[in-house]
């Protein structure tokens, strides 16, 4: 089975079908085997009826005990045997399902990375979480056709072989008989797939909202739209549900007549070989012998139709994950490296010039313009902005990423030890800054936890994060929740703000890393901000006067131009604009 640091290779991304498999030929060996015992276990089952009709025209009718006995071991025997069989079956059909299941997560993980930023813009929270939770799951179900379905496949031909020895008029109902009940249930798989299909879809929709609810709640409830959002998830769910019961319905449509369609063909072959068995044409022996073959393909039968049916769910999520790995991250054009000096961003669609070394605030009426101004300076949208007069499409992607940090202020925040979310195991950097406190102690980490190195603390500092690791239970070591939903609002951006401090980027540009926080904290971070940072490039979009007056250079933008730029005092003098925005912000701050 796939090692958890094993390269799972390289996936065949043309369609569901070449991705199954290539999840089968990743292990061949293994699936080979699955099939060898899938196939071996189906054939002794229809051993049985035959070993049954010996012992009974060869030892019971003419009254051989000695036979008897020898074809009643043989059928002690074999049966013992498949008993082992089965297990070593149902084990390696485990393995198989282990495997392909794990396989598509680490290629489903490895694509998410290699998008990076781009994961978002090309598709939603819900749509991927559908993807690792659902999908992955019914992909390695649907590997069970190279074991059962296989011996499904041999054990019908020896038991057709079987029957021609004893009636060709039942072989040939048999032989014909089978195959016209699997292609009854053709037509309601090929619906199966299409209800499955929509009900995928809209599940990744509802599953985003979800996500969204939670992240939310808080703010739906003091704004008062938490019954407004709420009448809208309902009627999301009801026609979730409803997709759900039509998927549902050509399910137990399928899991009926899979079941149903091998019993009625088991009572008319019975009931021919009974007309037969009277006539005088096949022994009692042959008679029980027919009874027991056609009883042992009702097995067979139900694999192939179950196959089938997980077969079309399987496609259907194979094709979901095929489309998310044929996504491609933002083309890396850039072969220049970056500046080897301090230089300035501009970006000529909005006229933003960010001089190198400085504390620069963007104030926007719309927030939006200006996190779109940071992103076009992050190079997360193409567009002409240029560091030290070279365009950063000409950089190499991977220089300008350690150079410019882009800290989202709803940035994911992962499950588990909050140290670690934080990042408290890199290596402290140059520039942190000497203003450490002396009062935050080491002693806060769980007993055998590594203690906090200097760098850490520092970041925590200047984010005036260290009250939240006082307060928690075992420090730096508490787990966390996913997104750190055990915090509030206000901590978790701290928590944000003091991550990407710790990542020390030559230049950080932070959407409202203060949004959340109240007056009295806000302020103590903005002092504390622009010491850490001191020479070095801080961008932050705020329209929040306790930040602003701290800065060295604010850009006023309007409709996503720079209308006016210099000291806040100066803006507040000169730009009528400007004034208002702010002191409606100060107004709000105040109550």
């Amino acid at each position: 089975m796939i090692d958890a640091y094993e390269d799972p290779g390289t996936p065949d991304r043309r369609g569901g079908a070449r991705y199954l498999w290539w999840l089968v030929t990743r292990q061949p060996g293994r699936c080979a085997a699955g099939a060898m015992f899938g196939s071996v276990w189906m054939v002794l089952l229809a051993a049985t009826p035959y070993l049954m009709s010996r012992a009974i025209d060869d030892g019971l009718e003419p009254g051989d005990m000695g036979a008897l006995v020898l074809w009643s071991g043989a059928l002690f025997v074999v049966g013992a045997f498949n008993a082992w069989l089965s297990i070593m079956r149902h084990r390696t059909m485990t393995r198989v399902r282990m495997d392909a299941n794990f396989r598509t997560v680490k290629v489903v993980v490895g694509q998410a990375v290699r998008l990076g930023s781009s994961l978002s813009r090309q598709m939603g929270a819900g749509e991927v979480v559908t993807i690792g939770v659902g999908d992955v799951q019914t992909i390695s179900q649907s590997l069970t056709v190279v074991g059962p379905g296989v011996g499904a496949v041999v054990a019908y031909l020896v038991v057709a072989a079987l029957l021609i020895s004893v009636s060709p008029l039942l072989a040939a109902v048999v032989l014909l008989g089978i195959p016209v009940m699997v292609l009854l249930v053709g037509p309601l798989l090929g619906r199966l797939q299409g209800s499955e299909a929509e009900y995928r879809e809209r599940q990744g929709v509802l599953t985003a909202r979800i996500g969204d609810l939670a992240g939310g709640l808080r703010v739906l409830a003091g704004l008062g739209g938490k019954g407004l959002v709420s009448d809208a998830f309902r009627r999301d769910s009801q026609r979730l549900r409803e997709q759900g019961y039509r998927v549902g319905a050509v399910t137990s449509w399928v899991q009926a007549l899979g079941i149903g369609l091998p019993t009625l063909f088991l009572a008319v072959v019975t009931w021919l070989a009974a007309r037969l068995a009277a006539r005088g044409d096949i022994t009692v022996g042959e008679l029980v012998s027919v009874y027991g073959y056609v009883a042992v393909l009702v097995g067979p039968v139900s694999f192939w139709v179950e196959c089938g049916y997980q077969i079309s769910r399987g496609l259907v999520c194979a094709r979901r994950v095929v489309g998310f790995l044929r996504l491609e991250p933002m083309p890396d054009t850039g072969s220049l490296d970056a500046p080897s000096e301090p230089s300035a961003l501009y970006d000529p669609e909005s006229g933003v010039r960010i001089l190198p070394g400085r504390l620069t605030a963007l104030v926007a009426e719309h927030p939006a313009d200006a996190v779109t101004v940071l992103d076009r300076l992050g190079r997360y949208t193409p567009s002409d902005a240029t560091w030290g007069g070279v365009r950063l499409d000409d950089i190499a992607l991977p220089q300008l990423r350690e150079h410019i940090l882009l800290a989202d202020h709803e940035a994911d925040l992962f499950a588990g030890p909050l140290g670690e979310s934080v990042g408290s195991g890199g290596t402290e950097r140059s520039g942190a800054g000497n203003c450490a406190p002396s009062h935050l102690p080491p002693a806060d980490a769980a007993p055998h936890a590594t203690a906090p190195t200097e760098a850490l603390l520092q970041a925590l500092h200047t984010a005036a994060a260290e009250d939240i690791v006082q307060a928690l239970p075992d420090g730096l070591s508490t787990h966390m929740a996913a997104q750190a939903r055990n915090l509030s609002g206000g901590q978790r951006q701290r928590i944000r703000l003091a991550r990407a401090l710790l990542a020390d980027p030559e230049i950080l540009l932070a959407v409202e890393p203060t949004s959340a926080l109240d007056a009295h904290t806000e302020a103590t971070v903005a002092e504390r901000l622009g010491k850490a940072r001191h020479g070095r490039t801080t961008v932050v979009t705020t329209t929040s006067p306790l930040v602003l007056d701290r800065t060295d250079t604010v850009h006023y933008l309007v409709d996503g131009k720079v209308a006016a730029s210099g000291g806040h005092h100066e803006l507040l003098d000169t730009t009528p604009g400007y004034r208002a925005l702010v002191a409606r912000d100060n107004e709000e701050a105040v109550r």
